[in-house]
């Protein structure tokens, strides 16, 4: 029993193995001629490698290797140098006795990779196929790119996502992350102060404040990374210097660092994040009910006044020394505190913003706009900026 058994196996065995011998032999031979390369770091060598590669991945035809056609190709000088037109390729076909030969050309042209691959039919001295693609410049992709050509030329279905991420869009910003949106540039705007920083702006200047009307320019320049990026969806991280109120005499910088994140095709972004300021303080009160004369009066001002007014008075002495009375004693409803003052002490002001916008396109140029609250204690600006950038180039998938 067991030796019929083994008797079967062998005979099934046979019949797979010629019947593999006859499905091989019925395949077509195809031999990859050395491609023409242009402007890239790959060798031609490597190329041809890649190209083979992808051949017998195809599972369609017998495929030389480089070791039997090296035989051929070393004893004839013209397929040494340059064999690129067909005439040539289909001597060098015959030489190889093989059905077809198969030629490519890779140049990478601006910020594109152009392949054009032909295959030449041997025994009827024609061009039987040929296919030409763009491909972003991504070099490290050659392979992929290899891949989507020659499944192309022999009517194989190829990855959608992977062409998409690959292939060349004639247009400078596109919708994938191959080429992502960066809004670094220059930003013009305008902000109305609120709260205290409302007071501050109308305060006279004899009094410590700007003088100036409750609406300023903004100037400044932002810069930005992606560090998240997707189709639909980016993260950035965002820094805007900044100067207000030039427009009224005044020099106010701040620095600002946001997160931001950025959603689909049409640009809608929010972020929010933390800004840095200078800022000048004092310790002081408002006059509010006109008792010393009105407005705000910092603590030098009230020291002044207090001596003026008190010093002979003896209720604010002491075993007949006078003291300086606290402006509470004098009157309870006042009392000190530490507001912004022109005249005071500098100080670093931070302050949260959160912003709103989306980004306009007009062919190569990006026009973010954005609407935005910047809080801080008693107040804050709520404002409106617009900027601008050109899209110089696209980025890799992998970048």
């Amino acid at each position: 029993m067991k030796k019929w058994i083994f008797i079967s196996a062998v005979v099934i065995s046979s019949m797979n193995f010629s019947n593999a011998q006859s499905s091989g032999s019925n395949a077509s031979t195809i031999a990859v001629a050395k491609p023409y390369v242009n402007n890239l770091s790959s060798t031609a060598e490597s190329v041809a490698k890649m190209m083979r590669l992808e051949l017998i991945k195809l599972n369609i035809y017998k495929v030389y290797d480089e070791f039997d056609m090296n035989e051929i190709i070393k004893a004839d000088e013209v397929f040494q140098k340059e064999c690129f037109g067909q005439g040539c390729l289909t001597k060098m076909g015959e030489a190889l006795k093989t059905d077809y030969i198969l030629f490519g050309s890779f140049d990478q042209l601006s910020n594109r990779i152009v392949v054009s691959v032909k295959m030449i039919d041997v025994k009827n001295k024609t061009l039987f196929s040929s296919k030409v693609r763009e491909f972003d410049d991504q070099e490290f992709e050659l392979q992929r790119m290899i891949e989507i050509v020659l499944k192309e030329l022999n009517a194989q279905e190829v990855e959608k996502e992977v062409v998409a991420r690959l292939e060349y869009k004639n247009e400078p910003i596109t919708s994938t992350n191959v080429g992502r949106i960066n809004n670094s540039g220059p930003r013009i705007g305008a902000a109305y102060l609120m709260g205290s920083v409302n007071e501050f702006a109308l305060r006279p200047e004899d009094q410590g404040g700007l003088g100036i009307k409750p609406v300023v320019s903004m100037i400044g320049y932002q810069f930005e990374k992606q560090y998240v990026g997707t189709d639909n969806f980016s993260a950035l991280v965002e820094c805007i210097a900044n100067v207000s109120g030039i427009e009224q005499g005044q020099f106010i910088p701040t620095i600002t660092v946001l997160n931001g994140f950025r959603f689909g095709k049409a640009g809608w972004e929010f972020a929010f994040g933390p800004g840095i300021g200078l800022k000048q303080t004092s310790s002081g009160f408002f006059d509010n009910d006109n008792q010393f004369g009105g407005g705000y009066m910092s603590k030098s001002e009230w020291n002044q006044y207090a001596d003026k007014q008190f010093m002979e008075d003896t209720e604010y002495q002491i075993d007949g020394i006078y003291y300086r009375p606290d402006v509470s004693e004098v009157y309870e409803k006042y009392s000190f505190g530490t507001f912004a003052d022109k005249r005071g002490d500098i100080k670093l002001n931070t302050t949260f913003v959160f912003a709103l916008g989306r980004t306009f396109h007009a062919g190569a140029l990006n026009i973010p706009v954005n609407a935005f609250y910047s809080s801080q204690k008693g107040g804050g600006m709520v404002g409106l900026n617009i900027g601008f950038n050109v899209q110089k180039s696209k980025l890799p998938i992998h970048h």
